[in-house]
């Protein structure tokens, strides 16, 4: 990833925390608009449901802010033991965000659908975060740095998120949400996660080049 891709989606990754965190940590998240919208569809949230959206934001925005510096080569190469502990901390906001995710996707607005979108995330999620945990673990630094470019797709689904459902609303209204929405349960993640893979894809090819 070259630098001006890098500060484009670090950007993006900044502008959805900052977001996150006024909108449900320093103002009322019962009057979030997120909950609103549940409330439309849904009699009433319970505390176990609200804690758990807590726990969510507040992990999940931790490794979206720390997960850029993981992947940043120069950081690293730099950086050494900032980057252990970061990747730790990493991992951490994988840990809870991934749990606490699972928990709501099963109270997603738009149904199964939506539910099975939003729980494959989540599961994928905590998989990928796992098999990077093993890797580096093992020292296969190479196939490390693989899965962490998956997962971090995945935590990028918070920034994808949003951007799917303005161009939803804006191209077919707010009236048609139920529809859209288990439709964006999986556009947020499915097109990251194949980028993913062939950026990965397209790394290998170049260090092959590099070899001959």
């Amino acid at each position: 990833m070259n630098k001006k891709t890098w500060l484009i989606f670090t950007c993006l990754a900044m502008a959805i925390a900052g977001y996150a965190i006024v909108q449900y940590l320093i103002m009322d998240a019962y009057q979030a608009g997120f909950v609103q919208l549940k409330l439309l569809f849904i009699d009433t949230l319970n505390s176990l449901w609200y804690a758990m959206l807590y726990m969510h934001i507040v992990f999940s925005v931790m490794a979206l802010v720390i997960g850029p510096f993981t992947l940043s080569s120069k950081f690293r190469e730099n950086n050494r033991k900032q980057h252990r502990m970061l990747g730790k901390l990493y991992m951490l906001g994988i840990l809870f965000g991934s749990v606490s995710g699972l928990y709501l996707a099963l109270y997603a607005t738009g149904g199964l659908v939506a539910q099975l979108g939003f729980s494959a995330l989540a599961i994928l999620w905590m998989v990928t975060g796992y098999q990077a945990l093993v890797h580096i673990k093992a020292r296969h630094i190479g196939e490390h740095q693989k899965w962490m470019i998956r997962n971090y797709s995945l935590t990028f689904a918070a920034v994808t998120l949003r951007i799917w459902l303005l161009l939803f609303t804006v191209s077919f209204g707010f009236d048609n949400f139920i529809i859209s929405y288990p439709i964006i349960s999986w556009l947020c993640w499915v097109p990251n996660l194949i980028i993913a893979q062939w950026i990965i894809g397209r790394t290998r090819q170049e260090r092959g080049v590099l070899v001959k």
